[in-house]
């Protein structure tokens, strides 16, 4: 799948990532019941400084593990996760906290992700100490620096995590995430938990820091508006497979897996009578045995026979840019 890459400027390169978990908890059942769910299996793709990646995918797909392995807050079965050119997939103790300060993350539920019983205060400030950034004396006005730069009053620094609004919350971790001043940020899928009317507002500001800060975003979603609204290039994931990566304007026009269109086709429109839509219908195959061939093939509306069942797919590159693994294309790619 090398083709689904491309590391030039590249800030993060995944290359071949693989993450399989134990189908079962229990030690001696896993001695008896050596299945495993391929949660992540065999990615590549790469995230250019200072842009923004968005990837996509149903629940279950392996959005939020590929974000956990490339942050190394889970480590990786196989293949290799390389910031700045180097592979960061084996480091550990000293490295690996060096490592936090260039790698955060922002998570889905600020309530669950903020320690409640800690103040804002207290939660802004535990990575600038373990990382020993800032003088006892600086502390004060470096935390009300970063609520301020994410939208929050200096009051906020003594409440509690039950005392704010689910934006606020977040707003919070987003502080958390920015204080020790990281390049690049996995937001992971960083609006879901939100009212509507708070959502606009959270992904503004993160555009916004992302300009003054000059940030990189690996940005997770399942919410294809969202997307569409702050990625520069989307990678649609399937099953643990990426499946296609292009830019987002071109993907939202001309969508090239089949996968790809059923998901736009799922995005509420103002008209449903306008145009038709590909409807998907099954339910998303089990991770411990997935399909051979392409994983997608006993949903696609669109398998050309035998291939479909028997060969995964090879990562194409098309004329226009775009990176699909797909039989249809297989006389197209360069």
């Amino acid at each position: 799948m090398s083709s689904l890459n491309s590391n030039d400027g590249s800030l993060v390169e995944v290359i071949g990532l693989k993450k399989y978990f134990p189908a079962r908890g229990d030690w001696f059942a896993q001695m008896l019941d050596r299945r495993q769910i391929k949660a992540v299996d065999g990615i590549s793709f790469s995230v250019p400084t200072g842009t923004t990646l968005g990837l996509v995918g149903e629940s279950g797909s392996g959005k939020t593990t590929t974000g956990r392995l490339i942050a190394r807050l889970t480590k990786p079965t196989a293949g290799q996760v390389r910031y700045k050119s180097k592979d960061i997939a084996p480091v550990s103790g000293r490295q690996l906290k060096g490592l936090r300060r260039s790698v955060q993350m922002i998570f889905q539920d600020p309530s669950s992700s903020l320690n409640r019983r800690k103040t804002a205060g207290q939660i802004v400030k535990e990575p600038l100490r373990i990382h020993e950034l800032v003088s006892k004396q600086a502390m004060e006005s470096r935390l009300v620096e970063l609520m301020e730069m994410v939208g929050l009053s200096h009051h906020f620094l003594n409440r509690y995590p039950h005392e704010m609004s689910g934006g606020q919350r977040q707003r919070v971790g987003i502080a958390r995430a920015l204080a020790v001043e990281p390049e690049f940020v996995i937001c992971d899928e960083p609006v879901t938990a939100l009212d509507v009317s708070i959502q606009a507002q959270i992904l503004n500001l993160l555009m916004d820091l992302q300009d003054q800060l000059d940030l990189t975003y690996l940005f997770i979603a399942h919410d294809l508006s969202v997307v569409k609204h702050v990625s520069d290039r989307v990678a649609v994931m399937y099953l643990g497979k990426i499946v296609e990566i292009a830019d987002t304007d071109a993907l939202f026009s001309d969508p090239k897996h089949p996968y790809s269109r059923a998901l736009l086709g799922a995005i509420p429109r103002p008209d449903p009578r306008a145009g038709k839509r590909m409807v998907l219908h099954g339910e998303v195959p089990s991770p411990i045995n997935p399909p051979s061939g392409c994983r997608f093939h006993p949903r696609c509306p669109e398998q050309i026979g035998e291939i479909c069942w028997q060969k995964e797919p090879d990562g194409i590159t098309l004329p226009n840019g775009t990176s699909v693994a797909c039989h249809l294309y297989a006389d197209e790619g360069r």
